[in-house]
């Protein structure tokens, strides 16, 4: 075993030791490819989201110098033919390009290291194999002692994203591809498969010939191994059959992404991280800075930032996704940079739509800190005047109120016309993102049914939040006190009877002749008084 040629199987065995999730299922659908001219494949996706695991599973799989057995004999992978087929039949090189990077003292030769890293293994495990190039020896090695090779790449795409200004390593590690995964007296003839990771897709990087044949599966479109982006409702099903865990609580701070081939989809390194500590907060900006985050909406490209508080809000947003270069250096608009967020896993994409959103509280919290810290004033006084309204609103200060949502309203601000509005979800709109710091305290929940009704808008405190509900009930062309008089008629509070605590009930009126807001707020405690 070497540091390169097959590295074993004790980084799997330490996987295994944690929490862990079966995803072993994915291994079958690279079996299908080995061999074929499907057999290069690239995945592209968010840090934490697994990849490395991916990496260390395979390099234990495919490795031949290793006995993984007792591995994998209990795993998904196991079920299938293929499965004794390809155990440990294959000599794997392992390519872990951070690890590179972090280790090199000069930046400029990390190429030949890793070329030379990979022929001294090689020529270690075969002392009578010659070659003038690394192509040549693969070739030697595969026709005189049948073993092909399996090559698992990580991070094959730090150098891009690390050392953007680096044109000349760039092309060079270009040509160490090329040498392996574009040459067909080499590739097939001496190399089994590939599977390469990397954060963004691969096919517009100005060098597409050089990787072209890798068949690539992205964060937009995930295609056979969406269900191996994270974990499926299943795979947290599983854990909760192993683990103390709070399945809504699950739900509510890491799911979100969604694929139609296999529905909700959760991050999962939060996952693991909150039923390792019992613990659900964010651990998105524990494991990824989010300064790139910032520099993009600082750049407020196309009322970029008018979005990102729609999507703040709980909106989804139109993006085209076709625009984007896959780099993180020729963003020229709004599509791109709400394309990069996805790649990233900021957003969420829908496929089916064509809209991105915000898929969960970990996430919106991050875009939240952001905002609240970026460069750009307007935002950053929409998130102020946010908190306000929210203390006036608990304040019972009803002028207060009335003057924040119109003025929200005649500034024109989330797409809404100053003009009027079209009708009372219209109200809704401009209402729900008045409030929008309610996000980072707050469960949203429109039309709850309440008594013999349903309230238009509800903010429920978080967990261990010692704050107010928030019941907001919305009339246009009426008055705020017949707001607070249906809420009184249909019995909305009803739902909240058996909650010890604060309701706040808050009316709020839209008058399209003189396009003037008014407030009217009422407190409840509960448990009401029996008298």
């Amino acid at each position: 075993m070497g540091l390169f040629l097959n590295p074993g199987n004790e980084n799997f065995k330490s996987i295994l030791n944690g929490i862990y999730v079966d995803k072993t299922g994915i291994i079958e659908s690279i079996n299908k490819t080995i061999n074929t001219t499907d057999k290069l494949t690239c995945i592209s996706r968010p840090r934490r989201f697994g990849k490395s695991y991916t990496a260390k599973m395979l390099c234990a799989y495919y490795g031949k110098t290793c006995d993984s057995s007792s591995l994998f004999d209990d795993k998904v992978i196991s079920k299938f033919d293929s499965y004794r087929k390809h155990l440990n039949k294959y000599q794997v090189i392992y390519l872990d390009i951070t690890g590179f990077i972090s280790s090199s003292n000069n930046i400029d030769g990390i190429v030949k290291k890793i070329r030379a890293s990979i022929i001294d293994e090689i020529k270690e495990e075969y002392p009578d194999m010659q070659g003038n190039s690394l192509g040549e020896l693969l070739v030697n090695v595969a026709e005189h002692s049948s073993d092909k090779f399996f090559f698992v790449i990580d991070e094959w795409d730090a150098l891009f994203r690390e050392y953007k200004e680096k044109t000349k390593l760039q092309e060079e590690y270009i040509d160490f591809l090329r040498e392996v995964f574009k040459n067909g007296n080499v590739t097939d003839r001496a190399i089994a498969g590939a599977f390469m990771t990397g954060i963004l897709p691969i096919k517009k990087y100005g060098h597409q010939s050089a990787i072209s044949d890798f068949r690539e599966y992205t964060m937009i479109q995930p295609s056979i191994f969406a269900e191996y982006v994270g974990f499926t409702k299943d795979d947290i099903d599983n854990l909760a059959s192993s683990y103390t865990v709070n399945k809504a609580k699950l739900k509510k701070w890491y799911d979100g992404y969604s694929f139609a081939q296999v529905g909700d989809v959760y991050n999962p390194n939060s996952v693991c991280q909150a039923v390792r500590t019992g613990v659900y907060d964010s651990y998105w900006s524990k494991t990824e800075t989010y300064e790139a985050l910032l520099e993009y909406i600082n750049l407020d490209k196309d009322g970029l930032q008018a979005d990102i508080i729609q999507m703040i809000g709980g909106n989804e947003m139109p993006v085209d996704t076709a625009t984007f270069q896959n780099d993180m250096t020729s963003v020229q608009s709004r599509d791109d940079v709400l394309s990069l967020l996805i790649h990233l896993g900021y957003l969420a994409y829908d496929a089916n739509t064509g809209k991105a959103r915000i898929p969960n509280e970990e996430i919106r919290r991050e875009f939240i800190s952001t905002v609240r810290i970026g460069s750009h004033d307007a935002t950053t006084r929409i998130i102020r005047n946010s908190d306000q309204l929210i203390a006036d609103t608990i304040d019972g200060n009803e002028e207060a109120v009335a003057k924040a949502v119109e003025e929200a309203h005649s500034a024109g601000t989330f797409g809404i016309s100053p003009l009027f509005y079209n009708d009372e979800q219209a109200l809704r709109s401009v209402v729900k993102f008045a409030y929008i710091s309610c996000a980072n305290n707050y469960i949203k929940v429109e039309e709850l049914p309440s008594g013999r009704g349903y309230a238009d808008v509800v903010y429920i405190p978080n967990p261990g939040e010692r704050l107010p509900v928030l019941l907001i009930e919305l009339k246009m062309n009426s008055s705020a006190d017949g707001a607070i008089k249906q809420i009184a008629e249909r019995n909305y509070p009803k739902i909240f009877e058996n909650i010890s605590g604060e309701v706040i009930l808050c009316g709020i009126n839209y008058d399209s002749k003189t396009k003037k807001h008014e407030c009217k707020i009422e407190k409840m405690i509960f448990p009401l008084d029996s008298k």
